[in-house]
């Protein structure tokens, strides 16, 4: 039954080449926007269709800090950085997945990615659902949770999911997108190795990190995109590692701890299929059963 079988033969390949931009930041939005875009034309340069750049890539990442004006980097969505980048995926014929800190109103502000499609259409945002509070990642004092639920987007080129970092860490996060209708699912990221700590808890902590995106693979059938940001910024070095994997958890790609990269990887979509076969998880799902998730805690009698 575990075996696979060679593809029948009325598959088609569905093919699609997805870049991914690690990079450091400054505390200049005006130099990381034009990085960005930089770093979008040369993966686009190499064939690159859908590009996902890190969370927050246009400032240093301020939610270290609990600091009022740093909300002077919010900006409305859509706004002047997806203006830009619209006009750059026109011109590039490419995707770009945006992740940026969103002015929704006075006072109301998000962790939103913006999806702009091959022909510079806006095709909308989602809205980060899970937001952290932890040392160094004070998050709750800036956003509020994400209103818009789990998104797919239909692009030119695949059905993408998209969630933000601590979205990461939740099987339901994946498992409802996937169940959307999503082919590959993108997670651009901001989490890094804190100074104070030592090399065996950073190396389990960035393990237990990409352990957990890969089973989102496994479970769901699909390709999942991780992209995070490199550097040192504050008492945090960003881990970098940016990974894709395939639809049972193999790693295809992962960039380096410590340096800026960006890279093109071809995603066969049709493997979806192949897996969701020979591995039918979706098929044994016993959703009838499953009503107790909804609790926070089942407690006993």
């Amino acid at each position: 039954m575990y075996i696979f079988a060679p593809r029948y033969k009325h598959q088609m390949d569905h093919k699609v080449k997805v870049g991914l931009v690690q990079m450091s930041c400054t505390s200049s939005k005006e130099e990381n926007l034009a990085k960005a875009i930089t770093q979008v034309r040369e993966v686009a340069a190499r064939g690159a269709q859908i590009v996902c750049l890190q969370e927050l890539f246009t400032s240093l990442y301020f939610c270290d800090v609990e600091d009022y004006s740093n909300f002077l980097l919010a900006e409305s969505i859509p706004g002047p950085s997806t203006d830009t980048l619209s006009s750059v995926a026109k011109e590039l014929n490419v995707v770009i997945i945006a992740s940026l800190f969103e002015k929704r109103a006075q006072g109301l502000y998000h962790n939103t990615t913006a999806v702009l499609d091959a022909d510079g259409a806006y095709l909308g945002k989602y809205r980060k659902m899970h937001i952290p509070d932890d040392p160094g990642f004070y998050e709750k004092f800036y956003f509020t949770p994400g209103d818009t639920g789990y998104k797919v987007f239909e692009t030119k080129y695949a059905k993408i999911g998209v969630l933000i970092c601590w979205d990461q860490w939740y099987p339901e996060a994946a498992r409802i997108t996937a169940l959307m209708g999503a082919e590959i699912l993108f997670y651009p990221t901001a989490i890094g190795w804190a100074s104070t700590q030592d090399v065996g808890t950073n190396t389990e902590q960035y393990n237990a990190w990409q352990t957990i995106q890969r089973s989102h693979s496994v479970a769901n059938g699909v390709h999942v995109v991780s992209v995070n940001r490199s550097g040192q910024e504050g008492e945090l070095k960003f881990w970098g590692g940016s990974f894709i994997s395939n639809p049972f958890g193999t790693v295809l790609y992962q960039a380096s701890h410590t340096e800026e990269e960006n890279h093109v990887q071809e995603l066969d979509l049709s493997l979806s299929d192949r897996y969701r076969t020979h591995w039918p998880f979706l098929r044994d799902r016993r959703i009838d059963s499953y009503t107790p998730i909804t609790k926070r805690y089942i407690d006993g009698e």
